[in-house]
């Protein structure tokens, strides 16, 4: 991998990282509210969203610097990886809350009364484990939808 594409895979993650941080800080405050009005209707979204993009930059950032300092960094198709994976995991981020909440996958969550606390930490953790949760999920689809008749006789149980 160049040089440059180092560092800009670095910026991009850090941009990502602290930026999502400073979103969630506008979205706290209601500035973003008051410039876009339209995102009252959304904010719960975007808070699960901007969690789910703060755990997968961060994992990223740590295996990019971590392969960089092992001198790892020389299959040039990593850096695919780096660039999509924090996109992924933000709409993953949100499809598991979203999951969860539908009461499709089971977690009870503690209500506060200022912010839905475990939501948005379960949708950082989405994040930052972005590939194992898709592994499950994909797990879970094919016992939902396999054709075969041992799955069924347990799907009837």
């Amino acid at each position: 991998m160049n040089r440059w594409m180092k560092g800009i895979i670095l910026f991009y993650l850090s941009l990502l990282f602290f930026g999502s941080f400073i979103a969630v800080g506008m979205l706290w405050t209601g500035y973003l509210e008051r410039i876009l009005p339209f995102i009252s209707q959304i904010e719960i979204f975007l808070y699960f969203f901007f969690a789910g993009a703060i755990g997968g930059s961060l994992r990223h950032l740590y295996m990019f610097c971590s392969h960089y300092m092992r001198g790892e960094l020389t299959n040039y198709k990593e850096w695919v990886m780096y660039i999509f994976y924090p996109i992924f995991a933000t709409g993953t981020a949100v499809i598991s809350v979203t999951l969860i909440e539908s009461g499709i996958l089971f977690i009870e969550f503690t209500q506060h009364q200022d912010a839905p606390y475990a939501q948005i930490c379960l949708a950082f953790f989405v994040g930052f484990g972005f590939n194992r949760f898709v592994d499950k999920l994909n797990r879970v689809s094919k016992q939902m939808f396999s054709d075969d008749k041992n799955s069924r006789s347990v799907q009837q149980d």
